[in-house]
């Protein structure tokens, strides 16, 4: 699959990435990432370690524990809002969550998938389905300067963007 822009080159990360990335240092309190999720509507930080560079990822998964998709997306919101306000966490889904008082270093996922900023959209597509994960942070010099996500690869395609050629 090739994917073009609507001025005919090959799109890279750099023409759909998003910037403006939020990450965290490893000793993050979940409580604090859960917050951070909630304020920035997003569903993923990075883990950066003191030099910038990525380490892992801490998801909403991570957080609550992987189980049936369904189940999961039905208490997504109000356990984010839970842990983000303090409200007690009810003891039949507290086996479920993650203990608040862990840091990111012990709940992030550290099997990291990193791309350049001259990665062709394609590639990524095929990286986020490969390694089953929905987004991959952009580095330059071992450091983060984006992140794409399924949704990035998603609007450039609605836009007209990303035509895929045979």
């Amino acid at each position: 699959m090739v994917t073009t822009s609507v001025a005919g080159g090959v799109m890279k990360a750099r023409d759909v990435m998003t910037s403006d990335v939020v990450s965290v240092p490893p000793d993050t309190s979940v409580r604090q990432i859960a917050r951070l999720l909630l304020e920035k509507r997003i569903s993923a930080v990075p883990v950066v370690n003191e030099y910038g560079f990525p380490i892992g990822m801490v998801s909403e998964g991570d957080l609550i524990g992987r189980d049936n998709e369904q189940e999961r997306e039905a208490r997504r919101e109000w356990w984010l809002a839970a842990l983000a306000e303090g409200e007690a966490v009810p003891p039949d889904l507290q086996a479920l969550i993650r203990i608040p008082d862990r840091k990111a270093r012990d709940v992030m996922s550290t099997r990291l998938v990193t791309v350049t900023e001259d990665t062709d959209i394609g590639e990524i597509a095929r990286l986020l389905a490969a390694h089953r994960i929905k987004r991959v942070p952009v580095v330059h010099n071992g450091r983060i300067v984006g992140i794409v996500s399924r949704a990035n690869l998603l609007r450039s395609l609605a836009r007209g963007d990303a035509p895929s050629a045979g």
